[in-house]
């Protein structure tokens, strides 16, 4: 077997390509504006005990690709030694030929650990012991690796019940990169989920000091978290809907009579169209929220969520069961955005879509609502989740280009919950570049390495800065 690939070409088809990349990509800092990092990891300077802590524990690609293998749970999800499991992970690597995990995985071991020999059974041993040695060492605590890959900013993802005590302490030290806390109100929607809905609407009004009644004190509590979340430092929030909730023909008087009952435990009233009208309105006041603080809002909108109910009975949501739902987005989304368009009080906007045959409606639905003054207001956002790979990537460049302004965009991000992960902001930049650079070989485009060495850097890191005002 080969021992190595990952050269310094590697995606990058030509000189040209190269070029671009060294002079006007490789080096430029990352604004990673979306991952869920653990912020208390980041101001603990956390080191991780062995690889598997750090590159298996809650990685649910990874879980995945085993699954699809017959490994069993035990050393995925179970209480299998660490060392065990990364030699069943290990065994599974040459099997992913062709799905990004290899290419995230070698790339992942050759930088930051310096390995560069393909990951098998046979030597999983050897690296675990490696690694293990390395991640002791100062070099790799979660300050330092970010620091190592050049993060000039994180953004976490935050419930409005937090209480954010790391992002503050993290603010307080002489840590070079920003780690910003973003608010994600998803729980607060959820009025059909019984009584984990009502112990968490109780632990929201507590937090928020609220006494939460009805849908006015709602709103009230989840204002006045937002308020809290922009004094210590953030200006973003993060949305994951399966769909942009529609406002449909049920008053709000309704509604919030339907919302009162729940709170009171009675849930018999609760229809699809009183949820979504539900969403519509929290959704709506937060949004204009949003605005009045000058925040970016985003929206990842998509993901058919626990299809595999056995297993969620027994290991529970978040475990790799999630896929790309085929809802309808159009109409909900123009109706949403042209609500808060209309009296003016539409924030910057990131759109994010999970099936890739919505590439069009989404990227086209930016074009409708953008602001006079501002550069990219609403954005398509970069290929998520089962699309962040060079294929999915590629289709979301492709579709920006030709429906709206790929130099506005703001590009990559890591969407993770591993400090290991900065790897696919390398895997981006060097993906832009090859394209742009064919381009030019073809004569798409002018063959002006400085015109379009700059759009690369604006992509790669000036357009994020500058939207998300870092």
């Amino acid at each position: 077997m080969a021992t190595q690939f990952l050269k310094e070409n590697f995606l990058l088809e030509s000189s040209l390509a190269e070029r671009l990349y060294q002079d006007y990509a490789v080096n430029l800092p990352v604004i990673d504006y979306h991952s869920h990092l653990p912020p208390d990891e980041i101001f603990d300077n956390k080191n991780f005990e062995n690889i598997a802590a750090i590159w298996l524990h809650g990685d649910h690609y990874k879980w995945r690709a085993m699954r699809v293998l017959g490994i069993e749970e035990q050393y995925i999800t179970g209480d299998a030694d660490d060392r065990d499991k990364f030699q069943k992970w290990a065994e599974a690597v040459p099997f992913t030929l062709r799905n990004p995990l290899f290419h995230w995985t070698h790339m992942e071991l050759k930088d930051p650990f310096g390995i560069q020999e393909f990951l098998s059974g046979s030597n999983a041993q050897r690296i675990y012991d490696q690694t293990q040695e390395q991640l002791r060492e100062p070099a790799f605590s979660t300050q330092a690796l970010l620091t190592h890959f050049n993060v000039e900013m994180v953004g976490t993802t935050d419930d409005p019940t937090d209480d954010l005590a790391a992002h503050q302490a993290i603010a307080n030290t002489n840590f070079n990169t920003k780690v910003l806390p973003s608010f994600r109100p998803d729980k607060s929607l959820q009025i059909d989920g019984g009584d984990t809905y009502r112990q968490y609407i109780h632990k929201l009004a507590t937090v928020a000091q609220v006494d939460i009644v009805d849908i006015d004190s709602l709103i009230l509590a989840l204002e006045s978290r937002i308020d809290f979340f922009h004094a210590m430092g953030g200006r973003v929030s993060d949305h994951g809907l399966s769909w942009v909730p529609l406002k449909g023909d049920v008053g709000l008087e309704e509604i919030n009579r339907i919302f009162r009952h729940v709170l009171e435990g009675d849930d018999s009233e609760i229809t699809g169209t009183v949820k979504d009208g539900f969403a519509f309105y929290i959704l709506s006041c937060l949004a204009k929220k949003y605005y009045q603080l000058g925040w970016v809002q985003q929206f990842h909108i998509g993901a058919l969520r626990n299809n595999n109910h056995r297993l969620l009975r027994k290991l529970g949501p978040d475990t790799g069961f999630d896929s790309i739902g085929d809802y309808q987005h159009a109409a909900a989304l123009s109706q949403f955005l042209n609500h808060l368009e209309s009296t003016d009080e539409l924030a910057k906007t990131v759109i994010y879509n999970l099936n890739p045959a919505d590439n069009a409606v989404f990227a086209s639905m930016t074009g409708n609502f953008q602001g006079e003054g501002l550069r990219g207001k609403i954005q398509f956002g970069s290929a998520w989740w089962f699309l962040d790979q060079l294929d999915g990537m590629k289709q979301q460049i492709d579709t920006l280009s030709n429906i709206g302004l790929i130099s506005c965009f703001i590009g990559m991000l890591t969407d993770s919950r591993s400090f290991l992960s900065y790897s696919r902001h390398e895997y981006f930049r060097r993906l832009i570049c090859n394209m742009f650079a064919n381009d030019m070989r073809k004569g798409l485009i002018p063959d002006d390495i400085e015109w379009v060495g700059k759009m690369v850097s604006d992509i790669s890191y000036f357009n994020a800065k500058e939207y998300f005002n870092i």
